[in-house]
């Protein structure tokens, strides 16, 4: 791999600096004293990615994020039929997904370093190339080889975690200001309707050919053309290049270094506690609620239970489409929100963030507890607990990427990743199998037992929707005074200061090298 950078001649590299976060002199965070204005008093506006080639970009970006979490969310469209196929209980079935993730998360912190550091494009072509073929080869697994999907999964994971982790950060140095949160709004709405897409795919592609393995060779298929629009039309952009007006931002930092700032980041790590709670309560909800609402069915009398490999699909369609508007609808509606009360209220987003959770909580206890009695009214509740838990996503990753310096983007990304994803969805959806299978083993197996089983499991979700909720509140307490310490570094070139600038962590980077 080449280390990024924009493309120049040695005579516009001496016409031209380069802005540069060092560390040299510590870069201690909230005391940035310099504007990179007063270090370019004459800078120019000269974009790094023309606006055409950056929307296009962003295009092939979603695209990719669709059949990311597509894939992510298939298997738990077909759950029954593989719990069927491997004969496998239902920690058993929640460990594919805890496999899948904590190999994601492992590996985040890796790319997130090599991120902030080397070509974007590559990382994420390499990281592409490994998930499609993990992902189609899991599809060929006999039922006697339970163990080999388990590790597939496992290095699908690997792969996904480097589109992840620099995939943000791509968008947040082709846009800036309130088209950026319009950019990242589109990117993330992405997440819930690729799940929910997962589903349906998933269901659908098993009813249609009677196999579930072709539940899994859908996205593999159609990530080829991922990976060949990626090499072709998917830039590598300077690092900080919207901020500076297409100079980029060059770092000298360590690992260790880019780690104590962030952990001095109060916004960041206070927003990543919530993003942990939230990651928890869907991860859960996402991997278990068809399940739940086909054995709601079974203990009403709506339905025969499953018995055979071809389980009724006609859950995983309906959750599938709720999750798809859901996502649409949240997402928008929360990057609404946040563009409409910020210049009002300067901590709305993390206010909206924890209003999302909080406003789940009793929808996801209606939920729990209805299913018995109404199916309509249960997927009523499930609509409007998405719904709020929705409008997170895109104001989340724009809490990100203006409360971290352009240079430790990736690594903040991958670090919220593996901590969301450490005590998020990758223990969810196996402790609460292994929960269901306590408290299942305490009386006679019956189906009403498994759905009563699964219910109680389930009421662990609310609980934690109101700690995430808290944590967001805490972060609109610092989030104004962190957001102001990076505009402080990167500054408005139009306005130039006169007066010279003292020595600080901010300095050309031609300086640095002397």
């Amino acid at each position: 791999m080449e280390p990024n950078g924009p493309v120049s001649s040695p005579q516009d590299d001496a016409a031209r600096p380069r802005w540069s976060v060092g560390s040299g002199s510590g870069l201690h965070y909230g005391s940035f004293v310099n504007s990179l204005s007063s270090l370019t008093p004459n800078a120019v506006e000269n974009p790094a990615i023309s606006p055409r080639r950056a929307h296009i970009a962003i295009a092939v970006l979603c695209y990719i994020n669709l059949l990311n979490y597509m894939e992510r969310y298939t298997i738990a469209g077909v759950l029954s039929n593989i719990q069927v196929f491997f004969g496998i209980s239902d920690s058993t079935a929640g460990l594919l997904q805890t496999v899948f993730i904590c190999s994601f998360l492992l590996l985040a912190p890796l790319f997130g370093y090599l991120g902030d550091r080397y070509n974007r494009k590559y990382i994420m072509i390499g990281g592409l190339s490994v998930w499609l073929v993990t992902a189609a080869g899991s599809s060929f697994v006999s039922s006697s080889q339970f163990w080999l999907l388990v590790v597939l999964r496992a290095l699908v994971g690997i792969g996904e975690a480097s589109y992840s982790t620099v995939a943000p950060t791509i968008i947040g140095d082709l846009f800036t200001g309130g088209k950026r949160s319009i950019m990242i709004c589109i990117f993330y709405v992405f997440i819930p309707v690729g799940s929910g897409l997962g589903y349906i795919a998933g269901a659908g592609s098993s009813a249609l050919t009677g196999d579930w393995h072709w539940a899994l060779r859908i996205t593999p298929i159609m990530g080829v053309v991922g990976l060949i629009l990626m090499i072709f039309l998917c830039p590598n952009p300077p690092r900080g290049a919207a901020e500076t007006h297409g100079e980029g931002v060059t770092g000298h930092s360590s690992y260790k270094e880019d780690i104590k700032y962030l952990l001095k980041n109060k916004s960041y790590v206070l927003s990543s506690l919530g993003v942990t709670a939230l990651a928890f309560l869907t991860g859960a909800l996402a991997f278990w609620l068809p399940t739940f609402l086909s054995r709601a069915h079974v203990t009403q009398g709506l339905r025969p239970p499953c018995l055979q490999e071809r389980c009724d699909s006609t859950d995983s369609y309906i959750f599938g489409a709720v999750t798809v508007a859901t996502g649409i609808l949240g997402g928008s509606l929360g990057t609404c929100l946040s563009r409409w009360f910020r210049d009002k209220v300067p901590n709305a987003d993390p206010l909206i963030c924890a209003v999302g959770m909080l406003g789940s909580v009793p929808c996801l206890f209606i939920t729990i507890f209805v299913a018995s009695a109404s199916i309509p009214a249960t997927y009523v509740f499930i609509f409007f607990g998405e719904l709020l838990l929705s409008l997170n996503w895109a104001v989340l990753a724009d809490i990100l990427l203006y409360v971290v310096v352009p240079t430790r983007r990736a690594t903040a990304e991958a670090l919220q990743i593996s901590v969301g994803h450490l005590l998020g969805d990758a223990g969810s959806p196996y402790l609460l199998g292994v929960i269901s299978d306590a408290i299942r083993a305490s009386k006679p197996k019956t189906y009403d037992w498994s759905f009563q089983s699964l219910k109680y499991s389930l009421l662990v979700c609310p609980f934690v929707g109101v700690v995430g909720g808290v944590f967001f509140l805490m972060t609109a307490l610092y989030i104004t005074e962190d957001r102001k310490a990076v505009e402080q570094l990167l500054g408005d070139t139009s306005q130039p200061q006169q007066d010279p600038a003292p020595e600080s962590s901010v300095e050309m980077s031609d300086k640095a090298k002397n």
